[in-house]
């Protein structure tokens, strides 16, 4: 299985994990987060297989995340709930998320990438 890189493309942080793919000879599958947001079973998978809490999935600076007052509701909502708002607007997730070989990073931290991905 190859590697799905879910950005949107005008985010210069997708930007510059996008060069460092392709610059690391990755091979990708480039899916617009905004058009086509990862479904609720592959955000539990992505979830369960990265180890991190959902939280660290949110885009916690996007407007849509303020506008949503997603902070006050997350903690009154259930795990099934929190995977469920992020497949209805990729906008929520933060970016980019890179999945596949059964590994994920959400975000572009280059250590992390060097770590998780030159593998």
């Amino acid at each position: 299985m190859g590697l799905t890189y879910y950005s949107y493309p005008k985010c210069g942080t997708c930007r510059k994990a996008k060069k460092w793919l392709e610059t690391n000879g990755l091979q990708f599958e480039e899916v617009n987060i905004a058009e086509n947001p990862p479904t609720e079973d592959q955000l539990s998978e992505m979830i369960a297989i990265s180890g991190l809490d959902i939280k660290k999935f949110f885009n916690v600076s996007g407007m849509k995340y303020r506008e949503l007052n997603v902070k006050d509701k997350l903690p009154a909502m259930t795990d099934e709930e929190k995977i469920r708002l992020l497949a209805t607007d990729g906008m929520l997730m933060k970016r980019p998320l890179v999945y596949g070989n059964g590994k994920v990073t959400v975000g572009f931290k280059e250590d992390d990438f060097d770590n998780v991905w030159k593998g």
